[in-house]
Order: C-alpha cells, then sequence, then structure tokens
C-alpha cells in the first residue's frame, strides 16, 4: 500500500482505475426472457388472428421448444390462450384483455382525450362517448354529457349491448369476418325496442354496411327515443381501437340531424387516434 505522508497530512493513493464494462454490460440488454415474453404479447394483439407456434418462433426468432415453454407460462398466467380446436395456435388471454382495458380506462392520455370529448360537446350540443368492445359488449372508457337535463346518462366504466348500440355495431363491423361471427354466435341477442336487430342474418347484413360506409347508427334500438351515430377510431395501420359516438334524444336529435355531424365526429376521431 503507498500511502504516504507529506507535511504531516496523511494522503491517500490513487484509486485504481476500474476496468471498462463490456458493450454487452454497460447497455439495456434487449434480448431478455420478459422482453421475449413482451414480444409474443406484441405480435398476437397485431395479429388479426391466432398465430401458430411455428409462426411466433419464425417472428420473434427464438427456438420451438423454449417458446413453447414461455407460452405454457403466458397461458398458465392467463396471458395467452390456446384458439378453440387448434392444439398449437394462440390468441390473447382474457387476463391480458382485462389489462388492456385497464390500461386504457386509467392512462395518463385520459385527460387529453376527456378535452377532446368536452370540445366536442360543447360543438354539437349533445352527448359523446370514446367506448371499446370488451368480451361480447361495450365498455364506456369516458363520456362527456350534455349540459340538457333530458339526457341518458351512463358512466365511464358502464356496458351495454354491443347489437343495439352505434358504437358495438360500429366495432363489430371493423372485426374480421370469422371472429366477427364467432363473437355473435357467443352473444345474446336481446330485443330491447321494436327495432333492435336481434336475428343473427340481419345483424350480419346491417355490420357488413356499417363496414363498408364506416358510419354506424342506433335508430332507437337499445332506447326508445334516443338516436346515436358513431364512427371507428383507427390506429396508424388503419385498425379499429375505439369507437367515437354522438347520441340524443329524438326529440332533439333525429337521426338525420345526428348524421350532419359525422365530419366533426371524424376530426375528433383522428385527434383521439393521436392520444393511443
Amino acid at each position: 500500500m503507498d500511502t504516504r505522508v507529506e507535511t504531516g497530512a496523511l494522503v491517500q493513493p490513487e484509486p485504481a482505475e476500474s476496468a471498462p464494462l463490456s458493450e454487452s454490460a454497460s447497455s439495456t440488454r434487449s434480448d431478455t426472457p420478459t422482453l421475449r415474453a413482451f414480444s409474443v404479447l406484441e405480435h398476437l394483439v397485431a395479429a388479426k388472428g391466432a398465430l401458430s407456434l411455428a409462426d411466433l418462433a419464425s417472428i420473434i426468432e427464438q427456438p420451438k421448444a423454449s417458446l413453447h415453454r414461455m407460452l405454457q407460462s403466458l397461458e398458465a398466467g392467463g396471458f395467452v390462450a390456446r384458439e378453440p380446436g387448434q392444439k398449437n395456435a394462440y390468441v390473447i388471454g382474457p387476463r391480458l384483455e382485462r389489462l388492456g382495458v385497464d390500461v386504457m380506462m386509467h392512462s395518463g392520455a385520459r385527460r387529453q382525450r376527456h378535452a377532446i370529448l368536452e370540445h366536442l360537446v360543447a360543438d354539437l350540443g349533445e352527448t359523446c362517448n370514446l367506448s371499446m368492445l370488451h368480451d361480447t359488449q361495450v365498455l364506456y372508457l369516458d363520456r362527456c354529457e350534455s349540459p340538457w337535463a333530458l339526457r341518458l346518462e351512463l358512466e365511464p366504466g358502464s356496458h351495454v349491448p354491443a347489437h343495439c348500440s352505434a358504437s358495438g355495431k360500429l366495432l363489430l363491423a371493423m372485426m374480421p369476418r370469422d371472429e366477427r361471427a364467432a363473437l355473435i354466435r357467443a352473444m345474446r341477442l336481446e330485443r330491447f325496442t321494436p327495432n333492435t336487430l336481434a336475428d343473427p342474418s340481419l345483424l350480419e347484413g346491417e355490420l357488413d354496411r356499417i363496414a363498408h360506409k364506416g358510419i354506424a347508427v342506433d335508430n332507437e334500438e337499445f332506447v326508445l327515443g334516443i338516436a346515436c351515430v358513431a364512427v371507428p377510431v383507427l390506429d396508424p395501420r388503419g385498425r379499429c381501437i375505439a369507437a367515437i359516438a354522438v347520441h340524443g334524444p329524438v326529440s332533439r336529435m333525429a337521426l338525420s340531424r345526428a348524421l350532419t355531424f359525422v365530419p366533426r365526429l371524424q376530426h375528433a376521431a383522428a385527434e383521439l387516434a393521436a392520444t393511443f
């Protein structure tokens, strides 16, 4: 130890230089089991249908054996599920769906989205909402009520049937046809008013028309006296991630008048898309 005494003061030796960190140790590793698992989930969310073990192994460049073990763990945790009738085809699981809903409900962008809805209500004078599909129902992510005393009030987090609401029909219409057909088979098509489409074939025809137009209406199909128009919120790939809608009593907002709001709704939808 080279400790020296100079003019009565103890002079400590200079510390030895540390060996330089290797490049792999000094940088954040991008190839870890956790990140590979997130990559699997990300690709399953982005896929239009189920992905096989071989598909996933090719996409993330991982051996099938280790990927299969990872998928088993994710399946046990509810984050992925097997496609019904297919042993080695995977889709997102119920726990991941719930997590996605929670993220949407409590996102840091919620204040920004609510401000967009507030501006929309100020322009249109009627209640507006942002929603997404959750299981077989529509989940309201956010709502901004109109100032009128006569209105239909539903809190964020509320659910309504998909087959008889403008937002629900729009979200169903934008799904791949095979997924949509499977979901309709699982739905209870309850008739709420004389205008409700409770017949699967009639509903499918309506959804085809909506998919072509990109606009959906609720012509007193859920609640008598209430009309609604909805348009999609699209991500950069053109996929429908949510729906934005305006609704009000037909005594004040006839369906023909509601349809004149479509350009303003589409503008708000583009603003909302930028927050996702």
